[in-house]
């Protein structure tokens, strides 16, 4: 036996109990997908995104990271957010973190992991940032828990940032930009309150004019 046959059993048990419950399931999710939400998230294996929120395959379109990280140069990000925005016509856009997450303790500390320090600096940044705030939390812990929530704020400020979702608002699309964050202990799915809903809502210097307007 393979290593992957228990996979393939799994998948197997997994598709004869969705079609049972709703026999007409895989033909429709063929035909398109229309999902409302963009998911960004952590690559953790333990934070499944369909899973924590309850919904389908086709209810949730997906992008993960290491630390749930949005870029200015990250083509594969963006490239995700335009197709979601510009294609899908989502309507929201979580933004989620987790507690504990490995690649923001990476990044409060000193040591070397290789090509992943370049991807985690502007977290690195962030916590020199606000390194006096974070260090009067009494507990490791709770000093990187706070950072994971700083991190989330930082990463709704960057998609709203971008072109593709500016340019959605100009158009009249109704879009939100939602900062969420997942507790591995205790499964809850928590609102951090920073949504963005418009350009308005942005400090002056990151709002872009409509395309054509001088």
């Amino acid at each position: 036996m393979s290593d992957l046959d228990s996979l393939f059993e799994n998948n197997k048990r997994w598709a004869e109990a969705i079609n049972e419950e709703d026999p007409g399931f895989f033909a429709k999710l063929a035909k398109q997908q229309t999902p409302e939400y963009l998911w960004i998230g952590c690559s953790d294996a333990r934070v499944p995104a369909n899973e924590i929120v309850g919904l389908l395959p086709g209810d949730l379109f997906v992008h993960r990271n290491v630390a749930n990280v949005v870029l200015h140069t990250d083509l594969n990000c963006l490239s995700v957010i335009q197709f979601a925005v510009d294609v899908l016509k989502v309507k929201h856009i979580l933004v989620t973190g987790h507690y504990g997450c490995g690649g923001v303790r990476a990044s409060m500390r000193d040591g070397q992991l290789g090509l992943i320090d370049g991807w985690l600096r502007t977290i690195r940044d962030l916590y020199y940032e606000h390194r006096e705030h974070i260090s009067s939390l009494p507990t490791e812990e709770e000093q990187v828990d706070r950072m994971c929530e700083l991190n989330v704020i930082q990463q709704v400020a960057n998609v709203s940032h971008t072109s593709i979702v500016q340019n959605a608002w100009h158009r009249g699309q109704p879009l939100q930009v939602h900062g969420c964050i997942y507790g591995i202990k205790d499964g809850l799915w928590k609102n951090l309150n920073v949504t963005v809903s418009g350009p308005e809502q942005l400090p002056p210097q990151y709002r872009l004019r409509p395309l054509g307007q001088a």
